[in-house]
């Protein structure tokens, strides 16, 4: 059997084991799931209103405010899953499963492709979920092409995957699953201080470039424009260049974690 062909089989068998954890247990997803689901509901319902007349003027009311705040809740939404791949990665360190897989006769990088692959498609069913969510209470994006919904999807898809190999890294330094919960828990608040629920202008001077350069606020004014039809300007390549890196320096990581030889 070629290299290439032992690592997709290997890859494979890790995907399928991971994908059976997930159905086998599937509490953590849907309390991952949960946050962003209620934040929705929580900003739409209850400052909605508020918060529209901030953003429009009180011209577009809840609607308005519904359009401006979901491209943000659908990264958050990526954010929160890939948490439970900080927490299955390190909870296969400390159940001592990673030693044993590195001294069986397989494609080294499997395990950890197992669980991005999976964790990526977690992501992507759960903002469909969200989205389903958002549909529901009045989100609509008809002006938007295939082709922007195609890059809109293919946005998510990188997102996810740059913050899924960050979230394996933190899995794979963390001592048990609750520290691996809690070191992720930065992917859930990024959002809260980036463009997701007020715009830029809106905070204060001091705080602006941290809000404004932050891995997902140009992400979300990227998705934003595409779905919603408004400015993108230099947040596109922002974007791109984040999710490449975060993707870069995930995978060097989380490789560097696995490959070091265990104390």
């Amino acid at each position: 059997m070629s290299a290439l062909s032992l690592a997709v089989r290997d890859s494979s068998t890790m995907l399928r084991r991971n994908l059976l954890h997930a159905r086998r247990y599937p509490s953590l997803t849907l309390n991952l799931l949960l946050t962003p689901v209620m934040l929705l509901l929580l900003f739409v319902y209850v400052f909605g209103g508020t918060m529209s007349a901030g953003i429009s003027g009180g011209s577009g009311g809840r609607s308005a405010y519904v359009a401006y705040v979901v491209p943000g809740i659908l990264l958050m939404t990526i954010g929160s899953t890939v948490i439970g791949a900080a927490v299955s990665v390190a909870t296969d360190m400390s159940e001592g499963i990673i030693a044993r897989f590195r001294t069986m006769a397989i494609h080294r990088g499997s395990v950890l492709i197992g669980h991005v692959v999976g964790s990526v498609m977690q992501s992507v069913a759960s903002v469909v979920l969200v989205g389903a969510v958002a549909v529901a209470i009045g989100f609509r994006s008809t002006d938007a092409t295939a082709l922007e919904w195609l890059a809109a999807f293919g946005l998510l898809v990188l997102f996810a995957l740059a913050l899924t190999w960050i979230a394996v890294g933190m899995g794979m330094v963390s001592p048990n699953a609750e520290a691996a919960s809690n070191s992720a828990m930065p992917l859930i608040l990024l959002p809260l201080v980036s463009s997701a629920f007020t715009p830029i202008t809106a905070m204060p001077g001091w705080f602006q470039p941290f809000a404004k350069y932050q891995p997902f606020t140009p992400a979300i004014e990227t998705l934003r424009g595409l779905l919603l039809g408004t400015e993108i300007g230099h947040n596109g390549w922002l974007a791109l260049g984040w999710c490449l890196v975060l993707a870069a320096l995930g995978y060097r990581w989380s490789t560097a974690s696995f490959n070091r030889d265990p104390k």
